[in-house]
């Protein structure tokens, strides 16, 4: 498969996905984020893909977050979301405060069994409170051989896909066994059922008409206008901030726009930013190398699926003790966790559009201090004990 044929197969492979959605109830009970990383994974490791492609698979991961975001926020009234704000910001504190004590814990855990287990409690706090580029910022800053770096990072890429995929399916039945639900207490207005439904892969149904196609196509430019400003000014930040301080305009502009009345009635922007999203889901998951997972080292995997998952497990805890709802809960989790561009997949399968702007928020506080948090904590290991 060449580069041209991988590419249009990554922009276009989603089309038949929510096709056979849309056609087909058991496969929609499936869901097309699933369906996305299940097939990325699987052509990712057979072979077919061309040398070179993972700067290819990079950039279009790099491009679909970004062009999603605004698209995804333009339909949103934001003064809908002020009273969120703090059950969202407590939750992402708890969250923060559970993930350094999980790898403060590991780090002991590790201790004896690998060279410089500092690294990893390091890496582990900047990723999950911020992101893949929390991470490639702390593997510079503390000078992480690359061999460990990657199988750090596909052993997070493996059980992060399994964390999304729990959070989309169960999670939220679970959590609601002993955490409050969610309250829409803006106007005392819950969304009904059949507003709720327009998130789902039947509101594709029209999206093709000739009354949606030319305003879309504005919104589109819209989107790609903020992207290119946001770069552009990001790339006058120091380097260690410019994607932080790049995505945090990117949401900040497209919340402005959607205060502009013309460009939230733009119908389907939330459905063509969700499309964009599975384009994501899509290359993240081919992204996945199989040979690493195959040579498993044991340790690792087992330090980084108990930092995601028992972090979720003791912040849910935490939650239950401060009344934080589940939809929010789970929202800023995934924010943190597996960072902002996860938070609309979550949300549309949670069917609860108002919670998308407290995650992306919480995520970006995330990118921002992933990096502090995580190189101080691996130094004061390091310092203390060796």
């Amino acid at each position: 498969m060449g580069i041209p044929m991988l590419i249009a197969f990554y922009i276009l492979f989603p089309v038949l996905v929510v096709y056979l959605c849309y056609k087909y109830p058991v496969v929609n009970k499936v869901g097309a984020v699933v369906i996305c990383y299940i097939v990325g994974i699987t052509l990712g490791n057979v072979g077919i893909f061309p040398e070179g492609v993972e700067k290819i698979q990079g950039s279009i991961s790099e491009a679909a977050v970004v062009l999603a975001l605004p698209l995804l926020l333009f339909s949103m009234d934001v003064k809908r979301w002020k009273n969120l704000a703090g059950k969202a910001l407590l939750s992402m504190l708890l969250g923060i405060i559970t993930i350094i004590a999980v790898t403060f814990i590991g780090f002991f855990f590790l201790h004896g069994m690998l060279d410089r287990p500092w690294e990893l409690s390091g890496m582990a706090i900047g990723v999950y409170t911020g992101g893949t580029p929390n991470l490639a910022a702390i593997k510079t800053a503390l000078d992480i051989d690359s061999a460990r770096f990657i199988v750090v990072h596909t052993y997070d890429t493996v059980v992060s896909i399994v964390f999304i995929i729990f959070c989309i399916t169960i999670a939220q039945r679970f959590f609601l066994k002993y955490l409050p639900p969610f309250k829409n207490i803006l106007n005392g207005n819950n969304k009904s059922a059949e507003e709720l439904e327009k998130e789902d892969v039947y509101s594709y149904s029209d999206i093709l008409s000739r009354k949606t196609v030319p305003p879309l196509f504005i919104a589109l430019l819209i989107s790609v206008a903020i992207v290119g400003i946001s770069v552009a000014a990001g790339s006058l930040a120091p380097r260690d901030y410019k994607t932080s301080i790049t995505i945090l305009l990117i949401t900040s502009l497209g919340i402005g726009a959607s205060l502009v009345p013309a460009v939230r009635n733009i119908d389907k922007t939330f459905q063509l930013g969700m499309y964009i999203i599975y384009i994501f889901c899509l290359v993240v998951g081919s992204m996945a190398n199989y040979k690493v997972i195959v040579n498993i080292d044991i340790t690792i995997m087992i330090f980084i699926t108990v930092a995601i998952f028992g972090t979720m497990a003791i912040h849910s805890l935490l939650c239950r003790l401060f009344k934080v709802d589940a939809d929010t809960f789970i929202i800023t989790s995934v924010s943190l966790i597996c960072s902002p561009p996860f938070v609309p997949v979550v949300a549309g399968a949670l069917k609860n559009r108002d919670i998308i702007l407290s995650g992306l928020t919480t995520g970006i506080i995330g990118y921002a201090i992933g990096n502090y948090l995580g190189i101080t904590m691996a130094l004061m290991l390091k310092n203390w004990f060796f």
